[in-house]
């Protein structure tokens, strides 16, 4: 099993600033990428930004490109997430979430086997 917490999360004006932080524990040798995914209310969960924790192959949803940067901190078990111009389109729920390999694209939900218990993020205008 694989522990996720996410961190960092908050309310920020339009054009603000935020990052995120998702720590992992556990049998994490067994996961080769990770990845956030938001829910806004009344919406599905979308896929915003994944990275892969070797070579650190990175994926962003195109509504994010630009102004989101996903890293990782190898030695601490760590997923970050920057976000710049934030609009208040982008607030929701944020999830972290990782996955073993298997044939599913990066942006798959359906991909990631462990989640964590998700960080709101609140933009306002």
């Amino acid at each position: 099993q694989v522990q996720l917490e996410e961190s960092g999360g908050g309310s920020v004006q339009a054009g603000g600033s935020l990052r995120l932080s998702c720590a992992a524990s556990g049998r994490t040798f067994s996961t080769n990428a990770m990845g956030w995914f938001r829910q806004a209310p009344g919406k599905e969960r979308e896929f915003v930004t994944a990275i892969t924790w070797s070579w650190g192959i990175t994926r962003y949803a195109d509504s994010v490109k630009g102004r989101f940067t996903v890293s990782r901190d190898k030695a601490k078990n760590t997923m970050y997430l920057q976000m710049n111009s934030l609009k208040p389109e982008d607030t929701a729920v944020y999830y972290c979430a990782a996955r073993r390999p298997k044939g599913y694209g990066l942006g798959e939900p359906r991909g990631y086997d462990y989640w964590g218990q998700g960080t709101q993020v609140t933009v306002s205008s």
